[in-house]
């Protein structure tokens, strides 16, 4: 790979439209979005990034960084992008149950790294994704009924901030930005690192119990499935979803043509095959891989597609499911959708309704719904639109990890307290708004 310097920063490995290696070093999972920037910054170390910053500022402009590119905004032009993805390093202290993660990682390195120690992280259901990114998110784990959101367990975070200073964030030494940052995103600066806190989990019981949306009707799945969540221990986290799988042959012939509907679940605490047995009642089954596995197999509950590709969605955080709209909905994203669509729906509470010293809002949220879309942007939104019309009435607002360029960049993400007090201190640290590649905290 061939880079060039930029400014007196001999050693930064930097690239333009052109050079070679430029369109390899910009791929990322979300093919749907063009970004075409000025200047690639393929940071090594946190000085990197520190010099990217500080280069983007005196220029006056855009900066962002990009992981592993699951959660772009949107198509962009010019500017300064930071990609992390060399930052890799994993750091665990088994005696401390903590992890330091550099902001290149993926939560799959996280799991590796902490299995050896009886320990995991409080990761998302796909192995692939930016552990940082998620985290500063807020971060919706596989247990997180049971533990809350992985950005409550957060212990500290190396930050550069648009004035090009690496700062080290605590509770205790920056409690306004500590807050922010973790729920905020990329608003206020680069995270380089920070070290989350693990738990105590080396098994659990899990898996999915799937049927054949053809035979079962797919909302009388849905409605026996949130009568169920109102029977269950916080200790167990789960979710809904419907799949309608093309005929291709590609795709497993037990997938193909089917539309899919999957009830998933994490649990850690005993009598998991007596929890789950309601599940399996509900009618016919299509297949069941509900088992006691090792953490490290976690991610084959969701068993989310590792490729990348294109894709559009939203969220919509909701107080409690209207089972009947929720219904209408799956009509609406079903088979014969112009695009196809996948529904998720997240069982919400336990941990996750409790206050945090962060930004992650709407915690008094029930369920989280999450619609994406394989195909045309527009016709997504043909989709999308009326599909969220439907839940409007029960929701509370989105969520920041689950907005897949679909809709208003910032309409939603925030309660009104939250948003007005992100505002001030996006005033306060970034007043000439250099980090404006994502999804917006101005206070309208």
């Amino acid at each position: 790979m061939t880079f060039v310097d930029i400014g007196n920063s001999a050693d930064l490995l930097l690239l333009r439209p052109g050079d070679p290696g430029y369109e390899d070093e910009l791929a990322g999972f979300q093919l749907g979005f063009t970004q075409r920037p000025a200047v690639i910054v393929a940071a090594r170390s946190a000085a990197d990034v520190v010099a990217a910053v500080r280069y983007a500022a005196a220029q006056n402009l855009p900066v962002g960084a990009q992981a592993t590119g699951h959660g772009l905004p949107g198509s962009f032009e010019g500017g300064v992008l930071v990609t992390t993805r060399r930052l890799d390093g994993i750091t665990v202290d088994p005696g401390a149950r903590t992890v330091r993660v550099q902001a290149g990682v993926r939560w799959g390195q996280v799991v590796a790294a902490a299995e050896p120690y009886g320990l995991a992280p409080l990761n998302g259901s796909a192995p692939g994704v930016g552990a940082v990114s998620y985290t500063l998110g807020g971060g919706l784990s596989i247990l997180a009924r049971q533990f809350g959101y992985a950005a409550d367990h957060v212990r500290w975070l190396d930050v550069v901030t648009a004035d090009g200073e690496a700062r080290h964030v605590t509770r205790e030494s920056d409690p306004d930005l500590y807050w922010a940052l973790l729920g905020a995103g990329q608003n206020l600066g680069i995270v380089t690192e920070l070290e989350i806190g693990l738990v105590p989990v080396r098994t659990l019981y899990g898996g999915s119990v799937s049927f054949d949306g053809r035979v079962v009707d797919p909302a009388t799945v849905l409605r026996a499935y949130e009568a169920w969540t109102r029977t269950v221990p916080d200790g167990l986290t789960s979710s809904f979803a419907a799949v309608p799988y093309p005929d291709l042959p590609g795709l497993p012939p037990h997938l193909r043509g089917r539309y899919v509907i999957s009830l998933r679940v994490a649990h850690t605490g005993a009598g998991g095959e007596e929890l789950v047995a309601p599940l399996r009642q509900i009618g016919p089954v299509l297949a069941d891989s509900l088992r006691t596995m090792a953490y490290a197999e976690s991610h084959t509950i969701h068993s989310d597609p590792d490729f990348p590709h294109a894709y559009y969605g939203d969220s919509a955080v909701l107080r409690e499911l209207d089972v009947e709209r929720a219904g209408e909905l799956l009509r609406l994203t079903g088979p014969q959708a112009a695009a196809m669509c996948v529904v998720q729906v997240n069982h919400l509470g336990g941990a996750l309704g409790r206050p945090a010293p962060n930004a992650v809002p709407y915690r008094e949220g029930r369920f989280l719904v999450r619609l994406l879309t394989v195909g045309e942007r527009e016709q997504a939104r043909t989709v999308l639109d009326p599909a969220f019309a439907l839940l409007a009435r029960e929701t509370l607002g989105r969520s920041l990890n689950f907005v897949f360029g679909a809709g208003d960049r910032g309409a939603g993400l925030y309660d009104p307290e939250t948003r007005k007090r992100l505002a001030g201190l996006k005033e306060r640290y970034d007043p000439a708004g250099l980090f404006r590649r994502g999804y917006g905290v101005s206070a309208c």
